[in-house]
């Protein structure tokens, strides 16, 4: 069982950006020294609630500083780059990290982007996606010539070939058959689960799914597994919630609805542009509820685990044990504003050292037995 960090991250619209960027390099380093092992970062061009365009960039300035994590893209919108531009920076970024790198890759998710980039049909971004991934895999399992035609791109590199010197070669990743990839998962019994493990892929699944929906992306990532002849593995699959861990239960409470709190925030946020994009559902607690039963609290409760240390523990078995056999936790990154990263150093710190002991021996004795 590993413990990680995932920053989409949602700031309030007006801080600014310098200050959310070195906001966001704290708590990652903080992460760090508290012994987690993963950071995964979202990819958006055109949010100030989500500021980080470049996650390989902002990554790459933490390489030096961090020993603990291994890092992830959640996600590269393949849709809105071209492959060989992805291919060769994928490379050379898992080389920096001599491996400590996981290539989270999907469709994306912000209705801005989609515009910026003339992306707005999802079934297209679709195609474009799976098309660019393959270009990529086969860039980086050849060498030139490239004769790529696809739909959306066509890659050649033929004619300036210079063996001797070295040109029109594309760099490799360091990991030798490439960085394994996983796909985020945002909906209750998406498809996404099912095209991921039929390649043989991991999952993510994102914060924002409602902890009930969880069971059905193991339904659907197990049996297309087995479809497919492969063994369904939890270390392939990672979940991210909101994760509220206080002194008491009351505490951890006050500080998840505070009105002053980041995960109200957050949940204000997120009711708001998804109920604007037609997708509360997404966010339901339960599937049957009406869009004025879904308020932010009624959401905030049905997504949020929140506890003391010793409730946690109880909290995250029942969890695992509900949902599935999951690898990895993710805990999400919140905005720091106002009391809020303090809460969030003591809830990252509790985590870490009280309850992750407590639940990976449960994992490993559940796995013994």
């Amino acid at each position: 069982m590993r413990l990680g960090l995932f920053m989409m991250p949602v700031h309030p619209a007006g801080r600014a950006f310098t200050e959310t960027l070195a906001e966001d390099e704290e708590k990652s380093l903080y992460g760090d020294r508290l012994g987690f092992d993963e950071l995964w970062l979202g990819e958006h061009f055109s949010a100030t609630t989500e500021p980080i365009p470049s996650p390989l960039m902002f990554m790459a300035g933490l390489l030096p500083r961090t020993k603990n994590l291994t890092f992830g893209t959640a996600v590269i919108c393949l849709p809105n780059h071209h492959p060989v531009k992805v291919a060769a920076e994928v490379a050379q970024f898992d080389h920096m990290s001599r491996g400590r790198f996981m290539f989270g890759i999907g469709v994306g998710g912000l209705f801005s982007d989609f515009e910026l980039f003339g992306n707005a049909d999802r079934k297209v971004r679709e195609r474009k996606a799976m098309e660019s991934i393959a270009m990529i895999q086969r860039i980086w399992s050849q060498d030139p010539p490239y004769e790529l035609d696809g739909e959306f791109w066509t890659v050649r590199l033929k004619d300036a070939i210079i063996p001797e010197l070295g040109i029109g070669f594309m760099p490799k990743p360091f990991t030798k058959s490439g960085p394994p990839i996983s796909m985020s998962v945002a909906s209750r019994n998406s498809p996404t689960a099912r095209v991921a493990a039929q390649r043989g892929w991991g999952i993510i699944s994102a914060n924002n799914v409602p902890s009930d929906a969880l069971g059905s992306h193991w339904q659907i990532y197990s049996n297309a597994c087995a479809e497919a002849g492969k063994p369904a593995s939890g270390d392939n699959w990672r979940v991210a919630r909101n994760i509220m861990v206080a002194g008491s239960e009351a505490e951890a409470r006050d500080r998840v609805f505070s009105e002053q709190g980041s995960n109200r925030y957050f949940y204000t946020y997120m009711r708001e542009l998804l109920s604007r994009g037609g997708l509360l559902s997404a966010l339901k607690p339960r599937p049957e509820m009406s869009d004025a039963e879904a308020t932010v609290d009624a959401i905030t409760e049905g997504s949020v685990i929140y506890g003391s240390p010793k409730t946690m523990l109880d909290k995250l078995i029942a969890f695992r044990d509900a949902a599935g056999p999951f690898g990895t936790l993710l805990m999400t990154g919140l905005d720091w504003s106002g009391p809020n990263a303090a809460w969030e150093r003591d809830s990252m710190r509790l985590m870490a050292q009280d309850v992750m002991p407590k639940l990976r021996q449960h994992a490993t004795a559940k796995v013994a037995v």
